[in-house]
C-alpha cells in the first residue's frame, strides 16, 4: 500500500457523533459545519476544536464548493442532523441557515439566557458548557422533564429523546427504540443551554430514520 499519500485512504474523520468527538463515517449527514481548523497538511485530525465558532451549516448553499481539509482552512464537519449537532456544542450558521438562526436567538431570548446581541456572544457563553460534553455526561435529569431533541447516554450508548422513545445513535442512522430505563434519573449528552433553548420551543431539524 502507498505510504505517500496526500490524505488516509478510507472515510476521513470529519464526522462528529453526539459525544463531540470526531470519527470517521461513511455518509455525511444532514448538515455540515466547522469549529475551526482542526487537521493537519495530511488531512489528520489532530485537535478537537479550535475557537469558539461552533457552527452547523447546510450542505449546499449558494452553488459554493469546498474541496475537504485543504491545508490551512477549516476542518469540514459533518453531522447525522441538527439535535446531534446541539449535542456536540454547534449552534445554526448566521449567514447560510438565517431562518434558522433568528429561530435560535428567539429561543435563547426565551429560555431567559444572558443576553447576547451578537454570535459571538452566544459563543462565549455557550464554550464553556460545550466543553463539557468531551468529559462524557456531568448531568442527569428524568426522562420526563427533558425537551425532544436531548441526547442521554443509555446501555452504552448516545440515545436521543423522541416523541418519548430512545432512539440509539449511529452514525448512518437511528436504531430502534430501547426500553425506557428502570431508574429516574438519566446521564444528559446534550449541554445545559442547549437544553434550555429546546425546552423553550426550537425543534431541532431530526434524520428521517427516527420514527415519526
Amino acid at each position: 500500500m502507498p505510504t505517500d499519500l496526500p490524505y488516509p485512504v478510507g472515510p476521513r474523520q470529519n464526522r462528529v457523533t453526539p459525544t463531540s468527538t470526531i470519527v470517521a463515517a461513511t455518509g455525511r449527514g444532514l448538515f455540515m459545519g466547522n469549529r475551526g481548523c482542526l487537521h493537519d497538511n495530511a488531512g489528520r485530525v489532530v485537535r478537537p476544536w479550535r475557537g469558539k465558532l461552533w457552527i452547523t451549516c447546510l450542505t449546499e448553499f449558494k452553488g459554493r464548493r469546498r474541496a475537504l481539509m485543504q491545508p490551512g482552512h477549516y476542518t469540514e464537519l459533518f453531522f447525522l442532523d441538527e439535535a446531534v449537532s446541539f449535542a456536540a456544542g454547534h449552534r445554526p450558521c448566521a449567514e447560510c441557515r438565517r431562518a434558522d438562526y433568528l429561530r435560535f436567538r428567539a429561543a435563547w431570548a426565551a429560555a431567559g439566557l444572558p443576553a447576547a446581541p451578537r454570535a459571538g456572544d452566544m459563543d462565549r457563553h455557550l464554550h464553556p458548557a460545550r466543553l463539557l460534553t468531551f468529559s462524557g455526561p456531568r448531568q442527569y435529569a428524568e426522562l420526563k422533564n427533558l425537551p425532544d431533541g436531548s441526547f442521554v447516554h443509555m446501555g452504552g450508548a448516545a440515545c436521543l429523546w423522541h416523541h418519548g422513545q430512545l432512539l440509539p445513535y449511529r452514525p448512518e442512522g437511528y436504531g430502534a427504540p430501547l426500553p425506557r430505563p428502570a431508574a429516574e434519573a438519566v446521564p444528559v449528552l446534550t449541554p445545559a443551554p442547549f437544553l434550555r433553548i429546546l425546552a423553550a420551543g426550537y425543534g431541532p431539524v431530526v434524520h428521517p430514520s427516527a420514527p415519526t
